[in-house]
């Protein structure tokens, strides 16, 4: 079928919208019409070339109703509501342990640019298209494989929850599922982007004693201390490790990066107490340490960890919970845009003039009354 799709071509650091075509879902497959995707900081490094072969259609945080299903797909029926989130295979040792965002094939399935087979569904002319994350959600109708679909309540807006399928889910899911913080544990977390933000909603969620957040946008940390953040601390201004050893002494329990810049790295694990545990979930690069001095002389951890270890199809129920209950409140970070401006989205969100743009596919579509 033809579809209208933003494809990322080398070299043009912007999208255009074109006529792709969309092959048929194979028998483990979904069709589903896209309402809204979010847009992720992935999304731009793969849009610079850093993950994924281009041409490619981008997009991984999509949301709509499922129009056809291949002949073996039983989670999800046509007419359901669905998110959609990262590919995982369901099958190696770690997704059997209920770690799929640790897939052994994650990367393969979600970078390297084929479907869950490996061939491709998108087209333009002879060319194959690269799929992102399984999906490919900027344009209005994808193919993606079973596991990337998870049926969402049919009285929530679907341009507020592609979002939850990646940056929220990752920054929300660290804090639950992976560091499982503690009521009464203090942690600190770095950039308050959308990851950050949903780290610290997250946070406050669990009864953190003190959630610390650090950036050196304005606007930003505002939002970090609306949404819970105790202490807020400007990296430009404020001297951050005096502030923090000030209000915990013996250091913080848990320490969360989601810049990935090496020297906030260090600054995130010596301000951790002994045998505390600092977590990486921002693209970053090389990092250099001195192991007995950063780690083994206090028993430091320091790990990295993708999506949030989520099982997404148990996660973003739960994060749409906690938002119905007015705990989770990420739709104060979303800005709609129209999808022909997604180049406008994209350059708003990475100059910070917007926090978690979402781009509509479909204008005619009309959220459900409260």
């Amino acid at each position: 079928m033809l579809i209208k799709a933003a494809v990322a071509n080398k070299d043009s650091q912007t999208f255009d919208i074109k006529d792709v075509e969309l092959d048929s879902p194979k028998s483990n497959e979904v069709l589903v019409m896209i309402v809204a995707t979010g847009i992720c900081h992935t999304d731009k490094a793969a849009l610079d070339g850093m993950t994924t072969p281009l041409p490619a259609v981008l997009g991984h945080e999509g949301a709509r109703i499922v129009e056809k299903v291949g002949a073996d797909v039983t989670s999800v029926k046509p007419g359901d509501h669905v998110a959609l989130s990262f590919s995982y295979c369901g099958e190696c040792r770690n997704c059997r342990a209920g770690h799929p965002g640790m897939c052994m094939k994650f990367n393969q399935l979600n970078f390297e640019g084929g479907n869950f087979d490996g061939t491709h569904r998108l087209h333009e002319g002879s060319e194959d298209l690269s799929t992102f994350f399984g999906q490919s959600s900027f344009a209005n109708y994808v193919v993606a494989e079973e596991n990337n679909v998870v049926k969402v309540p049919e009285d929530m807006d679907l341009r507020l929850l592609g979002p939850l399928g990646c940056g929220i889910q990752t920054g929300a899911g660290t804090v639950l599922n992976y560091i499982k913080l503690q009521a009464g544990e203090t942690i600190v977390i770095f950039g308050m982007g959308p990851v950050g933000l949903s780290a610290v909603m997250a946070a406050k969620i669990a009864g953190a004693k003190e959630i610390i957040a650090v950036d050196r946008n304005a606007n930003k940390l505002g939002m970090a201390k609306e949404m819970g953040a105790t202490l807020v601390l400007d990296s430009e201004h404020d001297d951050v490790e005096k502030e923090i050893n000030k209000l915990v002494p013996d250091g913080v329990d848990h320490s969360l990066d989601t810049n990935g810049n090496a020297d906030v790295v260090k600054q995130a694990l010596h301000l951790l107490r002994p045998a505390g545990e600092c977590v990486l979930i921002g693209i970053g690069g090389k990092l250099e340490l001195d192991m007995m001095q950063d780690l083994l002389a206090e028993s430091k951890k320091l790990a990295g960890v993708v999506e949030g270890d989520s099982i997404p199809q148990e996660f973003l129920p739960k994060l749409i919970k906690y938002y119905q209950e007015g705990n989770f409140p990420f739709d104060k970070m979303i800005k709609l845009y129209d999808f022909e401006d997604i180049n406008q989205a994209m350059s708003d969100f990475d100059n910070d003039k917007t926090m978690k743009p979402v781009v509509v596919m479909d204008k005619d579509y009309q959220a459900p009354q409260a």
